[in-house]
């Protein structure tokens, strides 16, 4: 009786744990970065030889208006956002932000931008 009774405990202690992590894994989360556009990823280049580097903002627009998508850049790595009509990812683009939302299949759905001091 004691065996039984210890392997339901077992049983149910494993289901709730499982259960617990099936359901944090699209739990909101949070990164601070900078929005930035795939074309350029965490570097903006010279665009043309002579010409200087754009300041992060206007490359970004200017990559986004050409067909890049917006991206997250986190501390040198990039994070693809699947939601590109977020109206605040232009707002923000070559901004330093803190984003809100939830990985979902390797991308960003992101729920909330905001803007963060450089």
């Amino acid at each position: 009786m004691l065996k039984c009774n210890l392997m339901r405990l077992t049983f149910l202690t494993l289901s709730v744990s499982l259960l617990a992590g099936a359901v944090s894994l699209n739990a909101q989360q949070t990164w601070t970065g900078k929005i930035a556009d795939s074309a350029c990823g965490a570097k903006h280049e010279e665009a043309a030889e002579g010409q200087g580097v754009m300041p992060d903002r206007e490359c970004t627009q200017a990559c986004v208006r050409g067909g890049s998508k917006y991206i997250l850049v986190v501390d040198g790595k990039v994070l693809k956002i699947a939601n590109q009509d977020n109206k605040d990812l232009a707002v923000h683009a070559g901004h330093a932000v803190k984003v809100t939302g939830e990985m979902k299949a390797g991308e960003i759905v992101v729920s909330r931008i905001e803007m963060r001091p450089e």
